[in-house]
């Protein structure tokens, strides 16, 4: 069997094998419970963790501080420099430093943007847990009591 049939193999197993519902962490739905969804059906809410939301939002911010205090050392390919190397090797090595620099820069970036819309994101449901309390409170506050006789 050669390479191709065999890789065409394992692709064609790998799509057989993949589900057609998207699965968060690969853990299958159990039904019921969370908050109440669309129309007020029960299974159709988003739990969530504020305390969590936050926690995972600094630990963001933690791990592009410290990829950042640990960033490469500019001198790294000082032996990899003209008198040392051949000219064209010492350009690739500079050509892929830069590159590998901007590859590092843009992951610390990227982290420290995650954890801001990560916090963004636990606020923002905070604000619609309010506004849910709120709504939920007028009706009860300012709602018409009916007896169980009078309906």
């Amino acid at each position: 069997m050669s390479f191709d049939e065999e890789w065409a193999a394992l692709k064609a197993e790998a799509l057989a094998r993949q589900s057609t519902a998207m699965r968060l962490n690969q853990v299958a739905d159990p039904g019921g419970g969370g908050r109440p969804g669309p129309g007020g059906a029960p299974g159709g809410g988003l739990e969530y963790n504020t305390d969590s939301i936050n926690g995972n939002a600094n630990l963001l911010v933690e791990i592009a501080g410290f990829l950042y205090e640990g960033r490469p050392d500019g001198d790294l390919c000082t032996t990899a420099r003209v008198p040392r190397a051949h000219s064209d090797v010492a350009a690739q090595v500079n050509r892929f430093s830069r590159f590998a620099d901007d590859q590092f820069q843009d992951a610390v970036a990227l982290f420290a943007a995650l954890s801001t819309k990560l916090r963004t994101a636990g606020s923002d449901l905070v604000k619609v847990d309010g506004g849910e309390a709120r709504r939920y409170l007028d009706v009860v506050l300012e709602g018409e009591y009916v007896s169980p006789e009078a309906r």
